[in-house]
């Protein structure tokens, strides 16, 4: 007769893993889909489809584990484990306990941007950046699907993203796009520029703008002979590099004032020339991102901005090694913002980016005659994109038309607005948001547009 195992499962050991499985059976069962519990303001909602895309996706994860659950439990009911060790079962219930887990984490990802939606305005306020999240991402031309977009707030300077698309915690693929953005730039044109260089990133993933533009970049490295440093640095930092530029075509000037918000740091760190960091140096990512704006918006204030940067951080005292990479890149700065402002990826079919993201729209003339027109016609700011409207009061607010107490009080207004139209008006959730017309909603969002 076959001898057991010195470590055999004893019935205490039983005991305790049966109990611990169910009490993963009993915790799993009291999560309940984000549509059954989470309590906030109609207007403050995600969209239906957003939300049951959310639902769907971890429910089937929860349903997964559940099924884990039930055949370990099975399994340790079973004649099989009589000649298993202690040690073995324990190791197999903490490869389950892992993905319970997961699981939970996950639930909790979703549940730190829902929850803040029962904050009151906040809520209001993060269902109007939804919508200019998805303006700032969309294309006309219909070059990728657009996925779901949901932001919430944080505390601290930048902000982040979980792309739609890629690998969450424990596995499986994120359903939708979270943007996290820092509270304390809430409500001013200044968040603007935080979000959109997100979407940015989100933008650049679903056009494969990093692997288009790399091997234009290698060759001007092979062949940028004494620039070549300076090539090989910006080819590290294009994941972030696109994402600035994406913000500047959306917004125009109001995206690099924001970005001045974040990296105005003391000295040495915005000198810091970190080569293991994806963002450029601050001291040169704000030139570039002005740069960007020449090429694509040609104009003095460009100059005017760039003096007054450098007037707060004058190049001096800076080590030898340092003074000649910054020298490279602001020798190769220009020739990089007109090759991003021309670039023909192939997913926009023939089109330049500048073309795609029809800049030619929103040149600073534009958006302050546009500024002249709403000033006369307040209802007309309400048939105006979300990211428009941000680029037109943030121009407005550079060249003083407004202050910042009432840049702040049209920005809250308008992300009321978006937030209620959606809500009143399900046929328009994010599906062309660039061509919505406040004509197709109803009176009593007209009736609130007066106020």
């Amino acid at each position: 007769m076959a001898s057991q195992p010195a470590n055999v499962l004893s019935s205490s050991a039983f005991a305790l893993l049966d109990q611990e499985a169910h009490a993963l059976l009993t915790r799993l069962d009291k999560v309940k889909p984000f549509a059954l519990h989470e309590t906030m303001v109609p207007a403050a909602a995600l969209p239906p489809a957003v939300l049951s895309t959310i639902d769907r996706y971890l429910i089937i994860g929860r349903r997964k584990v559940y099924q884990m659950v039930r055949s370990f439990l099975h399994w340790l009911h079973s004649p099989a484990r009589q000649s298993v060790t202690a040690e073995t079962a324990y190791r197999r219930f903490t490869t389950l306990r892992l993905r319970f887990n997961a699981a939970l984490s996950q639930f909790d990802i979703f549940a730190d941007a829902l929850t803040q939606r029962s904050e009151q305005e906040t809520g209001v306020w993060l269902a109007g950046l939804d919508v200019m999240a998805a303006d700032a991402l969309f294309l006309p031309g219909d070059y990728y699907q657009m996925p779901g977009v949901i932001c919430y707030l944080d505390r601290g300077h930048g902000a982040a993203i979980r792309r739609a698309r890629t690998r969450l915690p424990g596995g499986g693929e994120n359903p939708v796009a979270i943007i996290r953005v820092p509270r304390e730039r809430m409500v001013g044109s200044g968040i603007a520029s935080s979000l959109i260089h997100e979407v940015g990133h989100q933008a650049a993933a679903l056009l494969d703008l990093v692997e288009s533009i790399r091997p234009v970049l290698r060759e001007l490295q092979r062949n940028g002979g004494e620039e070549q440093p300076a090539w090989a640095y910006w080819d590290r930092c294009i994941s972030e590099i696109l994402a600035d530029f994406w913000s500047v075509a959306r917004v125009g000037m109001t995206s690099t004032l924001g970005l001045i918000g974040v990296v105005a740091l003391p000295r040495y760190f915005v000198f810091r020339l970190n080569l293991d960091d994806p963002h450029p140096v601050p001291w040169m990512r704000v030139r570039l991102s002005i740069a960007i704006g020449r090429a694509l918006f040609p104009h003095p204030q460009w100059d005017q901005l760039e003096s007054t940067w450098l007037s707060y951080y004058p190049p001096e005292e800076l080590d030898e090694q340092k003074r000649r990479m910054l020298a490279l890149l602001e020798k190769t700065m220009p020739v990089l913002a007109n090759l991003l402002a021309n670039h023909q990826p192939r997913a926009l079919r023939g089109l330049s980016l500048k073309e795609a993201l029809q800049v030619d729209q929103r040149q600073p003339t534009q958006l302050a005659g546009l500024f002249q027109a709403w000033r006369a016609s307040p209802r007309q700011m309400h048939r105006a994109s979300p990211s428009l409207v941000f680029a037109v009061i943030g121009q407005a607010r550079i060249e003083a038309r407004i202050s910042p107490q009432e840049e702040s009080q049209i920005l809250s207004r308008m992300l009321t607005y978006w937030a209620l139209r959606d809500t009143l008006d399900p046929s328009i959730h994010c599906a062309r948001p660039a061509q919505i017309q406040s004509s197709a909603t109803p009176s009593r969002l007209a009736a609130y547009s007066r106020r």
